[in-house]
């Protein structure tokens, strides 16, 4: 084991040495407190680099679908190649420290089995956090959209015109929502000569969202052929979505009442000891 270490050891640093002072636009492009092993991310990348990998397994399809919902279409390889590389680094820092531990130590099949779940965690858990991510996201905006529809249907019955609206309330948002991105994003590329239609479905696609393809499509509607019952439609669509926030806000009650199940029952047990114990004392003495 202490041979298997040498190498890991070795290895690690010729991808460190190899990777230094590369993928220098990449590095800057990403959040250190999203990514906290940052500094060791060019080793993952680099590795991938001399393997030629190809990133078009199935597995990383579906994951890059998932990057390209959180971070937009344009960038959404380059997240992919950061995620992998991100991975890479925690699997191999997760060998050298098991191998260390084996090197001193017997080792024995349950111990390999310690050593297979552990990598196998951690290959999972970094994925899971993206699915927490688009999961929190998805959420955030259909808390957010009855707000967002019922703002639009005052303002288009007070006289303004769909675009308008929607950039008043844009420009109004305090809060840090996607969904007010997504706008701010399908809004700049009209100002940018790009149509109303493209823009506003490409909005819906990116937001991935019944309550999303749904507006869009009475927008659309609206553009192409007119229609004097937009205000109606959004009412219905806005009071549909309160009803989903509804739910929604019913669900993560019941989401934190199953967390609390194990804390109670440590505490529950904790008095069933504290009370029980001068009783046993008793008995015995």
């Amino acid at each position: 084991m202490k041979i298997l270490l040498l190498i890991e050891l070795l290895f690690s640093a010729y991808l460190f040495l190899a990777s230094r002072n590369k993928y220098k636009d990449t590095m800057d492009n990403i959040n250190k407190n999203e990514y906290k092993l940052k500094d060791f991310l060019p080793i993952g990348l680099h590795l991938l680099k001399l393997i030629r990998h190809k990133y078009n397994s199935n597995y990383e399809m579906k994951l890059e679908a998932k990057l390209r919902e959180l971070g937009g279409r344009s960038d959404a390889r380059e997240m992919l190649k950061i995620h992998l590389a991100n991975k890479i680094v925690m699997m191999l820092g997760a060998m050298i420290f098991i191998t260390f531990i084996g090197s001193q130590a017997e080792i024995d099949f349950s111990f390999l089995i310690f050593a297979a779940g552990f990598e196998a965690l951690i290959f999972y858990f970094t994925d899971k956090q993206i699915e927490t991510k688009v999961k929190n996201r998805r959420r955030s905006m259909q808390l957010e959209f009855p707000v967002f529809l019922n703002k639009l249907t005052l303002l288009i019955n007070a006289g303004m015109t769909v675009s308008a609206a929607i950039r008043k309330i844009i420009r109004e948002n305090k809060k840090d929502c996607p969904l007010y991105e997504e706008l701010l994003k399908a809004t700049n590329e009209i100002d940018a000569g790009k149509s109303e239609v493209s823009s506003y479905e490409d909005f819906a696609a990116r937001c991935r969202l019944q309550e999303a393809a749904m507006f869009v499509t009475a927008l659309v509607q609206n553009i192409r052929k007119g229609n004097s019952e937009l205000v109606s439609i959004l009412s219905i669509q806005s009071n549909t979505c309160w009803e989903n926030r509804k739910n929604i806000a019913r669900k993560l009650g019941e989401e934190a009442s199953t967390k609390l199940v194990l804390p109670m029952m440590i505490i529950f047990v904790a008095i069933i000891i504290m009370v029980m114990t001068p009783a046993i004392m008793q008995i015995q003495i």
